[in-house]
């Protein structure tokens, strides 16, 4: 019997690959996003057996609503994947309160309400994989607040799995790399933003620019991986990085 997936980001970018290949592989997917028009055409385009709901993550009230008509149909997921994010640079002297409240509350707040909704469909089997980045190990310039907040989750995703043990929930951290696909042709952060972010990161030695990039359905693979673990197998952290050498 396929499994239930609950994906949250998954109008684009790696939630919308890994919508299509659980799709593909016959798993039926329930697909969350801010924007609703974007979800809606993923699962258009996946088929009727698949679900689209547009919710906010960094609003506990929304959380509570799409998971409340998931339970609907679904009593019982079998997986929630917490990919939505947001991925902005800036110093400490200019972030503006805004700012810090967006990232904190989507890339933090948002996998706690998302984790604490499914819970209660995940008891029994289910398992929580929470995406986070090689920001975390990196420290580039000006992404201090998105890393800081990834490297909470990622501490929080440790002991979330001692503790959902006994509910029978595995929790798994896939610490990504940079990821791109056909669709997906540059930033779209401001051009003064985007330079001071390279002029940056090369007074300390890195150059985003010369990083490896991996295709979107190859990191699919590796969550395909994570999924089909056998029950007395548990992977508590993964990372992964682009290989410079398959590139073109």
């Amino acid at each position: 019997m396929g499994k239930t997936i609950v994906i949250t980001g998954a109008g684009d970018g790696l939630g919308r690959a890994l919508a299509r290949r659980f799709a593909a592989d016959g798993e039926t997917v329930v697909l969350l996003g801010r924007t609703a028009a974007k979800v809606e055409a993923v699962a258009a385009e996946l088929g009727a057996s698949h679900l689209a709901l547009a919710c906010d993550i960094a609003d506990p009230a929304s959380v509570r609503a799409a998971f409340a008509k998931i339970a609907e149909v679904h009593p019982k997921i079998d997986v929630l994947i917490n990919n939505a994010s947001i991925y902005e640079p800036f110093t400490l002297a200019e972030v503006r309160d805004d700012q810090v409240v967006a990232s904190l509350m989507t890339n933090v707040a948002g996998t706690i309400f998302c984790a604490r909704e499914a819970l209660p469909l995940l008891r029994g089997n289910g398992h929580i994989i929470n995406v986070s980045s090689e920001a975390v190990a990196i420290k580039m310039a000006m992404l201090w607040l998105y890393a800081g907040g990834k490297a909470g989750m990622e501490l929080m995703s440790d002991i979330w799995a001692r503790e959902l043990a006994d509910d029978g929930v595995r929790v798994t951290v896939v610490q990504a790399g940079q990821m791109m696909d056909e669709t997906k042709t540059g930033t779209s952060w401001p051009m003064d933003v985007a330079m001071r972010f390279m002029q940056d990161n090369a007074k300390i030695g890195l150059n985003p620019r010369e990083r490896p990039i991996s295709h979107y359905n190859s990191v699919t693979d590796a969550f395909r991986a994570v999924v089909d673990m056998p029950a007395d197998l548990h992977i508590r952290h993964v990372a992964l990085t682009a290989d410079r050498r398959a590139q073109p």
